[in-house]
Formats: C-alpha cells, sequence, structure tokens
C-alpha cells in the first residue's frame, strides 16, 4: 500500500518540478500489452535555461525523457519491462514521423532515465553498464542503442545539484536530502511547492497502519519541520494582520500614510505591532514610531 503512495508523491513532484520546462505526462499508457510510463516529459522547443536550477534532473530534461523513479530497488525484471516501454515510445515516433513524412532526428528520441533507492554492482554488471565522462557517479550507462541509465539515488554525491533526485532516494539518503530542501532559502522557485508535497505524503503515510522502518522514519524526521513551518506560517499571518490594522488605524489618525511609514511599520517586530495597535486604538500619540 505504501509503495503506492511513493509512487504518487514521485509522479507529482517530478510534474512540478518539470512542468515550466515542457509538457509532463504521468501514468502515460503505451501500446501492446497496456503498460503505464510514470512520466513523459517533452521538452519545449524554446531550451529554458533556467533548468539549471534543477541541476541533475534539469539535465535529463534537456531532451525527451521517460522517467521511471522506484521506491524499493528496481528488479532486473522491472528494468526490463521499463527498456521495452522505451522501445515501444520509439517504435510510435518512427511511425508517426512515417505518417507525416518527416526525417525523425535522434534527439527526438526519448531517453529513458531509471532512479532507483539502491542497486547491486552485480545488476549494474548484468546491464553492462559503464561511467560517462562528464556524468556525476551514479548515473549508470546502458549500451548507447538502449538510450538507458539507471540511476543509483545512493551513489549520487551529496551536492545541491543532486537534491531534486535525492528527495526520491530512502532512509538517511531522503532525509538529508529533506533537511537541505528545508534550509533553502525562501524565495526558491521550488522550496516551498516541494515542501507542500513532502508534508502530503507525510499525511498519506500517517493514516496508514503498515509502515516500514523507513517510512517510519521519514515521519519522524518531517514532524519538527512541519509543526516548525506551521508555527511560522501562523506567525507570518498575525504580523500581517496586525500590520494591517495599525495600517488602517494610521490612517485614520493621520491619513494618507506615505512609503515609508509602511516600510516603518512592515519592520516592526509582532510584539511592537501589538503595543502600537492598543496604542492607537486608545488613541494615543503615534510620535514614538
Amino acid at each position: 500500500m505504501t509503495r503506492f503512495i511513493h509512487d504518487k508523491f514521485a509522479k507529482d513532484y517530478l510534474e512540478e518540478l518539470l512542468k515550466n520546462y515542457g509538457e509532463v505526462k504521468p501514468s502515460e499508457k503505451v501500446s501492446g500489452e497496456i503498460k503505464e510510463i510514470d512520466v513523459l516529459f517533452t521538452p519545449d522547443k524554446q531550451q529554458n535555461s533556467n533548468l539549471q536550477v534543477l541541476g541533475l534532473l534539469g539535465r535529463f530534461a534537456e531532451h525527451p525523457a521517460i522517467i521511471e523513479p522506484f521506491r524499493n530497488p528496481a528488479s532486473t525484471d522491472e528494468i526490463c519491462d521499463c527498456i521495452l516501454k522505451l522501445l515501444e515510445v520509439k517504435a510510435l515516433v518512427r511511425r508517426e514521423a512515417k505518417a507525416n513524412k518527416t526525417k525523425l532526428q535522434d534527439s527526438e528520441i526519448p531517453k529513458l532515465w531509471v532512479l532507483t533507492p539502491t542497486v547491486s554492482e552485480t545488476r549494474l554488471s548484468s546491464f553492462r553498464t559503464i561511467q560517462k565522462e562528464g556524468w556525476l557517479s551514479g548515473v549508470h550507462f546502458l549500451p548507447d542503442a538502449l538510450r538507458t541509465a539507471i540511476v543509483a539515488i545512493h551513489q549520487l554525491p551529496q551536492t545541491p545539484e543532486t537534491l531534486w533526485l535525492r528527495l526520491l532516494g530512502r532512509g538517511s539518503v531522503q532525509s538529508q536530502a529533506i533537511v537541505e530542501l528545508q534550509a533553502l532559502p525562501l524565495n526558491h522557485p521550488y522550496q516551498k511547492a516541494t515542501l507542500e508535497l513532502v508534508y502530503n505524503l507525510r499525511e498519506n503515510l500517517r493514516v496508514n497502519q503498515e509502515l516500514e522502518a523507513d517510512d517510519r522514519e521519514l515521519i519522524m524526521r518531517l514532524e519538527p519541520l512541519y509543526q516548525r513551518d506551521r508555527e511560522q506560517a501562523i506567525q507570518f499571518g498575525n504580523k500581517q494582520g496586525e500590520q494591517r490594522l495599525v495600517l488602517r488605524l494610521l490612517n485614520r489618525r493621520i491619513g494618507e500614510i506615505n512609503a515609508s511609514l509602511i516600510e516603518r511599520v512592515q519592520g516592526l517586530s509582532i510584539e511592537k505591532l501589538e503595543n502600537l495597535g492598543e496604542a492607537l486604538l486608545d488613541f494615543s500619540s503615534v510620535a514614538d514610531l
């Protein structure tokens, strides 16, 4: 049961990160025996330089991509199934190009990225994977004709470039990534949305009675972060409310308020705002502002 919860989180999460850079189709069905691709991504024709903010995931998204995230270590059969889906998509793209009488460019054929939390050297060896120059450790490429790479999340270096992939890891790898996510600047384009997805994952796991050890640890890791963010949101909301009250009272007392005074009010602590609000309600002087 929890695997499906994590699967939904992974699809929602990848869609949230990639939607600004192209077309994202989660749970895309392909022909043959009905198979479902977790995420099929087609980048915008005008390449977006902002992809760099997604680090290694952004490199995957520079070209059409099939992304298959696994909560548990991907088995040999599961990886083969992913390759089969890639080959079916490739055949479909070739048929469409032939029907449209257009030349199919190699860059139009998706590449497959299998995201697995861990993988054994024996399994990698069975697929004859190699490390390519210019790519981080943990990204293992199959022979070029297969257009496939196995991404061993536990082997990725702990750097900002890999953060968005390590969040799909397990155990200490995922926990560390959550700590790094929470430490990002508040104005980071993906921090808030990703934290909301992570907290939603926490809620979905909490209602499940049969949790694995990793899931229990994840909930415990998220609990203090969730409570702190909740308290900060409440305080932020309270402070905004106090600011609005003080500005309304000042407007009634002195008329139109200039930008300098608004800025000074916004710089006050919530305690000073509360005191000032009470003073204004008592019609006291505002000279000490």
